[in-house]
């Protein structure tokens, strides 16, 4: 008995993903998608079990990741949680983010070749997962798009990273910066997709490369691998610690609340509001402004600027 054992899919009692292995492949399915397979911690804490599993099985050569339906491959972070936990917490995004860097790194890692089979919709976080796979196969339908500056985050989860490197500078920075989605026949132009069929053929030319791939000599794959991941690596490891501690200090900004808070609510974000307030000397990082007013009456301190009463005695302040 080795010490690095796998195990059946059945043994794991999974409940946010299907869990599969058969004919040398072990397919990953993200399966919410009644929220179009947004991630949570559980979904993530789920991925990385089965990506640890398949890394160790010798029964599997190939790992296939995908969603659940055809409207979405992945839609990145649940921004609903995001709305109601981590803009309250940002301390624990700390922790949340260091789950969703463990997921990509050991898929990352596997030592195995990796498929994205893109079944729907491939947005924010979604895109990462496509990035971090070493493959993709897409069908026809696909649209893919970043999301960051659009809800008060930064894609820093690997598509600052890696998306230079895939479709190039101007093109990363288009999809990064402008938030517009693309279809799968201009992914496919600009090298994010391997190739591009109709939804009725996807797991068939999946199945393909999976045979194809079995059929190679896997210490040469493995190393292959690793070895074409170097600048992926590069770029990775130089900047994810950073961008780790960066974003959950800035979950305690204006910024998150306002865009994630108008995604929940189904509106525009007021990106206006927050660009006026720097260009009138205010402080655009706070929700009221920062903490610089003291109550003088019960003596409370750090009440925001822009408050006009003390939240605790009500108390009229002075301007």
């Amino acid at each position: 008995m080795t010490p690095f054992s796998a195990k059946s899919p059945e043994e794991f009692h999974f409940t946010e993903i299907f869990y599969e292995k058969k004919d040398w492949v072990a397919q990953v399915t993200i399966n919410r998608p009644t929220v179009y397979n947004a991630l949570n911690l559980r979904v993530l804490q789920e991925m990385c079990l089965a990506f640890q599993d398949a890394s160790w099985d010798d029964g599997v050569a190939v790992v296939v990741l995908t969603g659940a339906g055809d409207k979405a491959f992945c839609t990145g972070a649940d921004v609903k949680e995001y709305q109601a936990y981590y803009i309250h917490h940002p301390r624990e995004y700390w922790k949340w983010m260091g789950v969703f860097i463990q997921c990509l790194e050991l898929l990352r890692n596997i030592g195995k070749p990796t498929i994205a089979r893109l079944n729907g919709m491939v947005v924010g976080g979604g895109n990462e997962f496509n990035l971090a796979c070493d493959l993709a196969i897409a069908a026809e339908h696909v649209t893919i798009k970043q999301v960051g500056t659009q809800v008060g985050s930064v894609a820093a989860g690997g598509a600052t990273q890696w998306l230079p490197i895939v479709v190039g500078d101007r093109r990363a920075r288009e999809m990064l910066w402008l938030c517009e989605e693309i279809d799968a026949r201009t992914a496919l132009d600009w090298g994010l997709v391997n190739r591009v069929v109709p939804y009725e053929q996807l797991d068939t030319v999946v199945k393909e490369f999976c045979e194809r791939l079995v059929l190679k000599f896997q210490e040469c794959l493995r190393y292959t691998k690793q070895q074409t991941n170097f600048w992926k690596d590069l770029a990775w490891y130089l900047t994810i610690g950073h961008a780790k501690d960066w974003l959950s200090l800035h979950f305690a900004c204006a910024e998150p609340h306002e865009g994630m808070t108008a995604f929940v609510e189904k509106r525009a974000p007021d990106y206006l509001k927050l660009r006026q307030r720097a260009a009138q000397g205010k402080s655009p990082e706070f929700l009221w402004g920062p903490y610089r007013k003291t109550c003088p009456q019960c003596g409370v301190q750090g009440l925001p600027e822009s408050f006009e009463y003390c939240g605790k005695c009500g108390t009229k302040l002075e301007k």
